[in-house]
């Protein structure tokens, strides 16, 4: 039996072929022999007599006493350096991993005591390599071949690997083994010398024992937790799950081999408000809290699965919300004899967590008793879960110069009176958010909460507030608008008047006379008066209007040449910005134009000082419309086109009211309040929307939204159509452009008009044309003259609005037995206005009001030769 190595035998390297100590000794052995040489030459001096003998002696002696000299000095020398030698052998004999130092060759170079002992090596000759050792067995040879190939590339090494038995024959362990290997290279002092391999070999089966032992444990944990009869899940920071048992996963309905971490959050499990009640549990920085919840969970098919939760969150040291672990518990069906009090209190709890109407208890003094989940969620940023444990007061949530008025209803409940009218007010943080507070007295007092006085409901009513607002501002236009509509009615039969007798007197005078100066000045005037009738017109969305198909680049384009004339003189800059491949919009291209300039206009005079007007189009989609957010707003394709200014931009308490005729903010004699108000009407008749955004100080941006014209597939509709008969009357105040030149005729005009000026003055011009008129002061009167005058007529020339029978009404009955009689209507509205009330086959022709005489005659030529 072979007697076992003591501890101390490994004290000491097994191996350690180098050092300066064999040198040294080497260096001494030589001096020395040197010395005795010259001492030799001492005592038998008498007997050398050769001068060549006793000189090479001398040589010698001197020789000697040199390598003497420097065997003391390099004894100095060395001295700390075998020293720190000795520290470092001592450190790699005491390492627990055994170490192994060779040379590029693979020669071991020095092998440590516990290399030794875990590799059966019990002397020097029994050490072996790590290649002779290894490469016997698959799994370690794979992680040796890896190792050394690292080795070559200068790369640092390590690898586990799996033995069923030790490493080394003589190794008295038994059983499989795991181990750990490390390789590094180390280069030595001398830089000229060969790097050197330091390899490690440490023995790490009880390690692994350990690991799988933990891992085998928490493996019995989570089946543990699985199956448990409590359901359970983790989520992280942002309420992403990372984990749920099975258990809560089967009451739920879920698939757990479908289930990823992240995947889902809390609000995805929580039904109705229960997410508020989970996220108004805040813990302090860097503390822990937990708190017991009574909700709903949302189970996959939609139903509610009535639970309760333990939910303990972290939080991190910021105050940040950290993880949070939350156990599930379910509740019980009602007992046999009935319902138990928990299971009523908890369906309350449900009922009163998951109404959509915010509720809080108050006592008389108004502080907050309790809350439901949409109390907590509706008013997050002013009151949390943990203020509650304060009993905050209630006008915390109310704005302060709403707070006198909360105290009277809190009071009238706390006398027990009823019909506490609602309170509307504002958040102290919010004042864009609008809400309605009822508050009902508490008759019956209960036991639980003997000093709770008042019940609060509370409903957001921001929605309601600015539909009201709008509405009342729809309205306030409309209003205006039809006002502005008949005023221009009226206002374009005195005009017409005026011009048509302006026309007539200047026929007759002469550029010499006195008096044609005048005529002059009376017809421009009255035309300048026209132009505003127009943008009353425009507003009230009344105007004629010429629609056709335009590309907004096109228009954009031809309009930036104008654009920078009326920049020209000030410090302000144009950047006009294309949207790629607009969609075709459907409008009306000179009318459109007065929007854009018009918007120019007033953006160059909000900039005095100089500054950036920018132009700006692209097409948007239906969900990019919902962006938006303008509730009046339909989600459709539409072009957008964006008129913004860096300009001084528009007071809050004005901007409602830029739109309504005659508002300006400019000097007087500066500006109509017009310009606004025709944009407004001119966007409206196109079917369009405009919102203006506005900053004090920074700027405003007019959003013109256009809907995004959709072409119809062709259908026959020549010069019957109404359309067609629309887009071939000429425009005003500008006629054709090629205008007959001959306005004389010999045609019957029937002159149908209720206004006498008007019928008389147009009488008085056709006639000068050479045409024969008969005037009519309605539609019934001008039935009688067609019957007296036996349909001997060419033309009607008739006006719209007209008491008894209006204009389109006219135009039905006398189709009925004329049938070809051509036809012109007079108007100073659009004529889609009254289009839509005739069939669809009617054609017609179109003059809008005010007119010149000139005008009149080139319509009547016109629709006699068409």
């Amino acid at each position: 039996m072979t007697k076992p190595r003591q501890v101390d035998d490994y004290n000491a390297p097994l191996v350690d072929r180098g050092g300066r100590s064999g040198t040294v000794l080497r260096i001494l052995l030589l001096a020395l022999v040197l010395i005795a040489a010259a001492g030799a030459f001492v005592v038998f001096k008498r007997s050398l007599d050769n001068e060549m003998v006793l000189g090479g002696l001398g040589v010698l002696a001197m020789v000697g006493i040199f390598f003497l000299v420097s065997s003391v000095i390099g004894f100095i020398e060395v001295m700390p350096q075998r020293q720190s030698d000795s520290l470092a052998r001592t450190f790699l004999n005491s390492h627990p991993d055994g170490t192994l130092i060779t040379d590029d060759k693979g020669r071991i170079i020095y092998a440590n005591a516990a290399y030794g002992a875990l590799t059966g090596a019990r002397k020097a000759t029994e050490v072996q390599t790590l290649e002779t050792l290894l490469s016997r067995h698959r799994e370690s040879n794979e992680a040796l071949y890896r190792l050394v190939n690292g080795l070559r590339e200068g790369k640092e090494g390590r690898e586990e690997f799996r033995l069923l038995r030790a490493v080394g024959p003589g190794s008295n362990s038994s059983g499989a083994h795991w181990y750990r290997l490390k390789v590094r290279l180390l280069q030595p002092e001398d830089d000229g010398g060969k790097p050197l391999q330091i390899w490690q070999i440490t023995d790490i089966t009880a390690e692994r024992d350990d690991q799988e032992r933990f891992f085998k444990e928490l493996q019995n944990a989570i089946d543990y937790l699985d199956h448990a009869p409590a359901g359970f899940f983790s989520a992280g920071r942002k309420g992403e799950i990372f984990y749920l048992n099975a258990t809560l996963a089967e009451w739920l309905g879920l698939d757990l081999t479908k289930f990823l971490p992240g995947s889902m959050s809390i609000g995805d499990l929580v039904a109705g408000e229960g997410l508020a009640l989970i996220q108004s549990v805040q813990a302090e920085p860097g503390l822990k809290k937990t708190v017991t919840l009574d909700l709903d969970l949302r189970k996959t098919n939609g139903q509610s699965l009535p639970v309760q939760i333990l939910h303990s969150v972290t939080s991190m040291r910021d105050g940040a919300p950290g993880e949070s672990r939350t156990i599930v518990l379910a509740r019980g069906k009602s007992s046999e004899s009935g319902q138990s009090a928990s299971a009523a209190a908890m369906r309350f709890t449900r009922f009163f967590n998951n109404t959509p109407m915010a509720i809080a208890s108050v006592d008389g003094d108004g502080r907050i008793l309790r809350t439901n989940a949409p109390f907590l969620k509706l008013f997050s940023g002013i009151v949390s879960r943990d203020d509650l444990e304060k009993a905050p007061y209630l006008e915390t949530i109310v704005q302060e110069s709403d707070r006198p008025q909360l105290a009277a209803a809190l009071t009238a409940a706390k006398d027990r009176q009823g019909d506490i009218p609602p309170l509307d007010t504002r958040t102290p943080t919010d004042e864009a958010r609008y809400f309605r507070f009822y508050v009902n007295a508490v008759i019956d007092q209960s036991d639980e909460a003997p000093e709770e006085a008042a019940i609060v409901y509370a409903v957001e009513v921001t929605e309601q507030k600015a539909l009201e607002a709008q509405m009342a501002q729809t309205q306030k236009m409309n209003a205006v608008g039809t006002l502005a509509g008949g005023i221009a009615h009226d206002f374009n039969n005195v005009l017409t008047a005026i011009l048509l007798s302006s026309d007539h007197l200047l026929l007759q005078a002469r550029p010499s006379d006195a008096s044609f100066a005048d005529l002059m000045e009376i017809k421009r005037n009255a035309n300048r008066a026209a132009v505003l009738v127009r943008q009353l017109l425009a507003f009230s969305r009344k105007q004629t209007m010429r629609p056709s198909v335009l590309n907004l680049t096109d228009v954009v384009g031809d309009l930036r040449m104008l654009v920078d004339r009326l920049l020209s003189g000030t410090n302000v800059k144009l950047d006009v910005q294309y949207g790629r491949d607009l969609w075709p919009v459907k409008t009306d291209l000179s009318q459109f134009e007065q929007v854009l300039i018009n918007l120019c206009v007033n953006a160059r005079d909000a900039m005095p000082d100089g500054g950036t007007l920018t132009l700006r189009t692209r097409n948007l989609t239906a969900a990019d419309v919902a962006t938006f957010n303008y509730s009046y707003m339909p989600a459709e394709d539409m072009v957008l086109v964006e008129v913004a200014d860096t300009g001084t931009g528009i007071a809050p308490e004005i901007m409602d009211k830029i739109f309504e005729p005659f508002f300006t903010t400019k000097d007087v004699g500066k500006g109509t309040g017009l310009g606004l108000a025709m944009v407004y009407g001119i966007v409206k008749q196109s079917g369009g929307y405009i919102q203006p955004e506005s900053e004090v100080g920074k700027g405003t941006t007019f959003r013109v939204f256009l809907p995004r014209h959709i072409p119809e597939p062709a259908i026959a509709a020549e010069a019957g159509s109404i359309d067609n008969a629309i887009n071939e009357v000429p425009a005003a105040p500008a006629v054709a452009a090629q205008q007959p030149e001959d306005l004389t005729g010999s045609a019957v005009v029937l002159l149908v008009e209720d206004e006498e000026a008007v019928r008389r003055g147009g009488k008085r011009m056709l006639e000068t044309r050479g045409y024969t008129v008969h005037e009519a002061g309605s539609g019934v009167e001008a039935l009688s003259i067609m019957e007296e005058l036996e349909g001997k007529v060419d033309i009607v020339v008739s006006d719209v609005v007209m008491p008894e029978m209006d204009g389109p009404t006219l135009l039905r009955e006398l189709r009925k037995n004329y049938p070809d009689l051509k036809f012109i209507f007079v108007s100073g509205y659009a004529e889609d206005a009254f289009a839509r009330n005739l069939p669809p086959d009617a054609k017609f022709g179109f003059l809008p009001k005010p007119f010149s005489l000139k005008q009149l005659a080139v319509v009547v030529k016109e629709t006699l030769d068409g």
